[in-house]
This record gives structure tokens, C-alpha cells and sequence, in this order.
């Protein structure tokens, strides 16, 4: 049963690094040299032989200070394909960046490679762990890849199990604001099935923990639980923002994500979570994710 499924690891392995071989090396991975620090950083503080949670917000610590670029997802006007980039970082490639870095150290030593990095962004980002190179591979909101990874496996939606309750939803944005992304202004037939997209994930429904409570959950979260943002969009709801949780050396349960130019315009710890959600008027509630491996 051992070699079938290092074989079969051996497939799914290849096939990833085909997607990623599509486009070049130097598009699809950026700050090799930070990559290569996180490992060295990882060997000599034995991350292995920490939990999935904690090993996650580790690797988060780590970048704090990375500065924060949006779009760095949209490395070509065709082709899709799983990339990374440390030099910059926004909400969503900081978290899956660290959860990807801290599922690849689970491996051999040997395998922390780039190209292991690239097969581990590739299972988180894309639905059913598959890039077909086609643009709607990506999960593009956050509730659609807490639904595909919850489903998977490789996370657990604890939202509803802590007092999540049902809001108005509406994923709508990428339709709404299609030209400021590069793949869709070359591609703009695309913007049929993005919508017939967008409704599905609509139709799921979103559930949030209201702000107003979410002091009372924070003593159930851990380090490395992946904190997605919900704001108002109108009269409905949306996921808008995403980081991790990470608890300081006072127990105090703190929020660590990529925050916006407008902001600190880096990785940062910020403030505790409770504070944080109220700091803005726009922020109702949370998401929980946490991943299981």
C-alpha cells in the first residue's frame, strides 16, 4: 500500500509541475532568496516537530515585514499557472504562503524545494487541487476555497460550530470591478462564466461569527486558524479580507495578515482580534478555518 500511494504522490506530483513548467521559473516563484531563509529558519527551530497550527504561524512570523503588493496573482495575460512571491505579499498569498511552506516542511528535507512550495499552492488554490490553466480553476473568494478545502479535507470550516449564523450573501466583486484584473482585461469572454460562477458560490449561503461575539470564541482559537474578514457589500454580505491567528507570549489572541498600502502596507501582528474587527465600522464578522494537515 506504501509504494502505491508514494506512487501515486509521484503523479500527482508531476502533473502539478507540468502546470507550473507553462510559464517560467522566474514568473511563477519570485524571492528565492527568502525562501531559501524560511528554510534555514525552519531547519535550525526544528518547525517539524510542531503542530500543522503552529507551524503555520511560524512561517507567518517570518515574513513579518514582507511589504504588501495586490495582484501578484496575475502573472500572464493567458496562462494560469501556481506561482509564488516573497518579495510581496497580499492578504490571501500571506496565509497560503505560510500554509503552504508549513505543509511542504512535513516532508523530507530533501522536498523543500521551489517546486514542492508550487505543488502545495497548487492543492490550496485551485478547485480540487488541480490547475487546468484555466483562469476559473482559481478559487477567487475566500468562501469558495473554505468550501473546496473544507470538502477536501485539508481544512476544517469551524464557523458554524462557533455560533456562526446565516447573513445575506453576495460574491459579485470580480464581476463588478473585471478591469482591474490583467487575466480578465484580455480575456473579457470570461466574464460570462465568472458570473454563472459567482452565483454559485452565492447560492451556497455565508455564515459569519458576529463581531459583537467574537471575544467570547477567541479562547477556542489557535495559532495558524485562517481568519477570513466579512464586511457589508450594500445589503449583503461578502468575505473581504483574510490572515491567521496568532497568540502572543500574554495568551492574547492577536490577528496577523498583509495589511493594505492604506494601512501599515506590510505583514504585520496587529492588534487583538476583537479590536481589530472594530477598529472599522465595514467589518461584521469572521470566518474560522483551521487546517488538519
Amino acid at each position: 500500500m506504501r509504494k502505491i500511494l508514494l506512487v501515486l504522490t509521484a503523479v500527482l506530483f508531476a502533473a502539478g509541475s507540468a502546470t507550473a513548467a507553462s510559464l517560467p521559473f522566474s514568473t511563477v516563484f519570485k524571492g528565492e532568496d527568502k525562501f531559501q531563509r524560511l528554510v534555514r529558519e525552519a531547519q535550525a527551530n526544528n518547525w517539524t516537530a510542531l503542530p500543522i497550527g503552529d507551524r503555520t504561524a511560524a512561517v507567518g512570523r517570518s515574513l513579518v515585514g514582507t511589504r504588501y503588493v495586490n495582484y501578484t496573482l496575475e502573472i500572464d495575460d493567458r496562462i494560469e499557472a501556481p506561482s509564488v512571491n516573497f518579495n510581496g505579499l497580499d492578504c490571501w498569498t500571506f496565509f497560503e504562503a505560510a500554509l503552504a511552506f508549513a505543509r511542504m516542511i512535513d516532508e523530507p528535507q530533501s522536498n523543500w524545494t521551489p517546486q514542492r512550495m508550487l505543488h502545495y499552492i497548487e492543492q490550496d488554490r485551485y478547485r480540487g487541487g488541480r490547475c487546468t490553466s484555466d483562469y476559473l480553476s482559481r478559487l477567487h473568494y475566500l468562501e469558495d476555497w473554505l468550501y473546496d478545502n473544507d470538502r477536501r479535507g485539508l481544512v476544517n470550516d469551524l464557523t458554524a460550530n462557533l455560533g456562526g449564523v446565516r447573513v445575506p450573501h453576495a460574491a459579485r466583486e470580480m464581476t463588478v470591478m473585471w478591469k482591474s484584473y490583467r487575466y480578465l482585461r484580455n480575456n473579457p469572454a470570461l466574464l460570462g462564466p465568472l458570473g454563472r460562477m459567482e452565483a454559485q458560490v452565492t447560492s451556497r449561503g455565508l455564515r459569519q461569527i458576529p463581531k459583537s461575539r467574537v471575544a467570547a470564541i477567541e479562547p477556542k482559537l489557535q495559532n495558524g486558524d485562517i481568519i477570513g474578514i466579512v464586511s457589508r457589500d450594500g445589503r449583503r454580505f461578502a468575505t473581504s479580507h483574510v490572515g491567521l491567528a496568532l497568540r502572543d507570549n500574554n495568551g492574547t489572541l492577536r490577528f496577523m495578515h498583509a495589511s493594505s498600502p492604506r494601512n501599515a502596507g506590510k505583514v504585520v501582528v496587529d492588534s487583538r482580534l476583537t479590536e481589530y474587527l472594530h477598529r472599522y465600522k465595514g467589518h461584521s464578522g469572521i470566518v474560522v478555518a483551521r487546517p488538519t494537515r
